[in-house]
């Protein structure tokens, strides 16, 4: 194929290798009819005569004056026109030709040897045979590519773009439909010119000469008309591909989720909102465990208090301006009851004592006997039946860190159950001493105890690990240093003080008996405000009397006046009170071993204690 503006002509039939061509853009038309010339010609040849003068397409203008002078590219187009549609090539009277060209350079009509070949933008190749000749090779920017037929043989003529004619479709005049792209004269899907069995007839477009219209080139163009019998096309929606659809579909779940989470969520809040605020929907029903054995271990310090409750009682007392309250227990099934002295005190001669059981039966009770130096006092009810005595044990056999278990009515508590150890023993400890006169003074060996005591607890029973009684409650060492529970409103800081049952046995035995305790006596008056270490023998006894009385325990030992007792049994002492528990600490008849110093030697000496009442 030869390239753009350059012809191969050795194709070109010897009957129109003389027919000259026109360059792009010359300024005049060469050997071209005038407008309407080649409209309904029917010349023998089909061409003019060689040398022929050419036609101007306007008359020449007399006074010269630009663009009315000589015809040219300057002429002034003529109106514009709107041209029907033509027959088929091939057919008498009928020629359209393609856009950029008619048939121009002196070309008869299609159908008609002996066209001459037109130039670059013509709708046939540069040198080719005029259609209807086979044989025909358009150049590149021709309707038709090389080795193809000529208009109006068949074959198939494949124009290129811009050409009248579209790929694969036959030559003009033969049947296979001729598909001319858009600015030909033929509408796509065309019959050939002339042919048979055409898919549609060919629509010309403005500006496409036809028969029976002016060949003007100029009258082609119409910007403003539209053309004349095309269909009009349906604005159809673009169709979707797979992606885009896709990406739809997606758009669409991710909306719809969100949308689904936000009313969830919604929700949500509004039904937790109101299940908060009303406690939830329904009956609330907890888990919870099953029935299970209530028993418990003997031992253990459920098993102690299950054991021992049944025979604890809770003491009110009232009387002259005094009341107060406080515990005991049972001493035996006769009624005895065994509590503090400083319990019962506020009742007097004639106050009221009622006592209240576990089960919740009172009773009314009346001292048997009290006894002030040893805190103890024992009362009885009557017509009371079914009690439960509590068991005694032995305090010679408690040591330090053994448990124990503390019942008792703190605060008017009844009932009240705390545990702890026994913290020391031989704890000396005095209480009382409210008369002034050290009448009321107690002087206790006692257990100390870690477990809580507090006002209300004096009187009840410190239980070992078996349920029985080692200790009666008796004070407590409180922050502001009072050692009476009783005495104040002051709350347990763990130093509980107990009375040793053994010394708490032979008091209440002695009370229940007799109705009074033997204090054992050494016979000897102490100078209770020496501040030296131990216990020193005073200079003169009570009223004026000797300090060791005459014929007492102490007399016949050798004690004398002055004499510094250091030790009992083996165990320092290191003032007169410490030497007065130690002795109440044993009954009378008890055999004393005393350390004692005069004139800077020390001395041993053996004493059998006596009694108070004069024994």
């Amino acid at each position: 194929m030869s390239g753009a503006g350059e012809f191969d002509g050795s194709a070109v039939p010897a009957a129109s290798a003389s027919a000259p061509s026109a360059g792009v853009g010359e300024g005049r038309w060469a050997e071209g009819p005038g407008a309407g010339d080649s409209v309904g010609r029917d010349d023998a040849d089909g061409a003019p005569g060689a040398g022929q003068a050419a036609r101007p397409l306007h008359d020449p203008d007399p006074y010269s004056t630009p663009p009315y002078g000589e015809p040219g590219p300057w002429a002034p187009a003529p109106p514009v026109q709107h041209p029907t549609g033509t027959p088929a090539h091939g057919v008498p009277g009928g020629v359209a030709p393609s856009v950029g060209d008619g048939s121009v350079g002196g070309v008869p009509a299609h159908g008609v040897p002996g066209g001459v070949a037109p130039s670059i933008g013509d709708g046939f190749a540069g040198g080719a045979p005029a259609h209807g000749v086979a044989g025909a090779a358009s150049s590149v920017g021709g309707g038709h590519p090389p080795g193809t037929s000529a208009h109006g043989v068949a074959g198939g003529v494949a124009p290129s773009v811009g050409d009248g004619y579209a790929t694969g479709t036959s030559a003009h005049g033969v049947a296979g439909g001729v598909a001319p792209s858009v600015g030909d004269g033929f509408a796509g899907g065309a019959s050939a010119h002339g042919g048979e069995a055409s898919a549609s007839s060919p629509v010309v477009v403005a500006g496409a000469g036809a028969e029976g219209a002016s060949a003007d080139p100029w009258g082609r163009y119409d910007p403003w008309a539209a053309a004349a019998g095309a269909p009009l096309q349906r604005a159809d929606p673009v169709p979707m591909d797979g992606r885009r659809r896709r990406r739809r579909a997606r758009r669409a779940v991710v909306g719809g989720a969100l949308l689904l989470a936000l009313v969830s969520g919604g929700i949500g809040g509004i039904v937790g909102g109101y299940l908060e605020r009303n406690g939830g929907i329904g009956t609330v029903e907890l888990p919870q465990a099953g029935r299970e054995d209530v028993r418990r271990d003997p031992d253990s310090v459920a098993g102690i208090a299950a054991q021992a409750l049944p025979s604890v009682v809770t003491l009110h007392v009232s009387g002259a301006g005094a009341a107060g309250t406080g515990t005991g227990f049972v001493l035996d099934e006769r009624g005895h009851i065994l509590t503090n002295d400083h319990v019962v005190e506020p009742a007097g001669e004639n106050g009221e004592i009622t006592v209240t059981f576990h089960s919740g039966d009172t009773a009314e009770a009346t001292v048997v006997g009290r006894d002030a130096g040893y805190d103890l006092a024992v009362v009885k009810v009557k017509g009371v039946r079914g009690l439960a005595p509590l068991p005694l044990g032995n305090s010679d056999n408690v040591r330090v860190g053994d448990p124990v278990v503390a019942i008792g009515a703190p605060f008017d508590l009844a009932g009240t159950v705390t545990a702890g150890i026994i913290s020391a023993r031989e704890r000396p400890i005095t209480a009382g001493g409210e008369n002034g006169d050290g009448t009321d003074v107690s002087y206790v060996d006692a257990l100390q105890t870690d477990a809580p005591i507090n006002p209300g607890n004096s009187g009840g029973p410190l239980l070992d690990a078996r349920g029985r009684v080692i200790g009666i409650n008796s004070a407590i060492r409180s922050a502001g240093g009072a050692e009476d529970p009783d005495g104040g409103q002051a709350g347990s800081i763990g130093l509980g003080f107990a009375i040793p049952v053994n010394q708490g046995k032979r008091v209440a035995e002695e009370l229940i008996n007799t109705g009074r305790a033997a204090h054992p006596v050494i016979g000897i008056t102490l100078d209770m405000a020496y501040s030296g270490d131990g216990a020193r023998v005073a200079a003169e006894g009570h009223d004026g009397g000797p300090p060791v009385s005459t014929g007492g325990p102490g007399a016949r030992a050798g004690i004398k006046a002055g004499d510094v007792i250091t030790e009992v049994d083996g165990r320092r002492v290191h003032s007169g009170e410490e030497l007065i528990v130690k002795t109440r600490a044993h009954r009378p008849g008890d055999r004393l071993e005393l350390t004692l110093e005069r004139g800077g030697e020390e001395r041993k000496v053996s004493l059998v204690l006596g009694s108070s009442d004069g024994g």
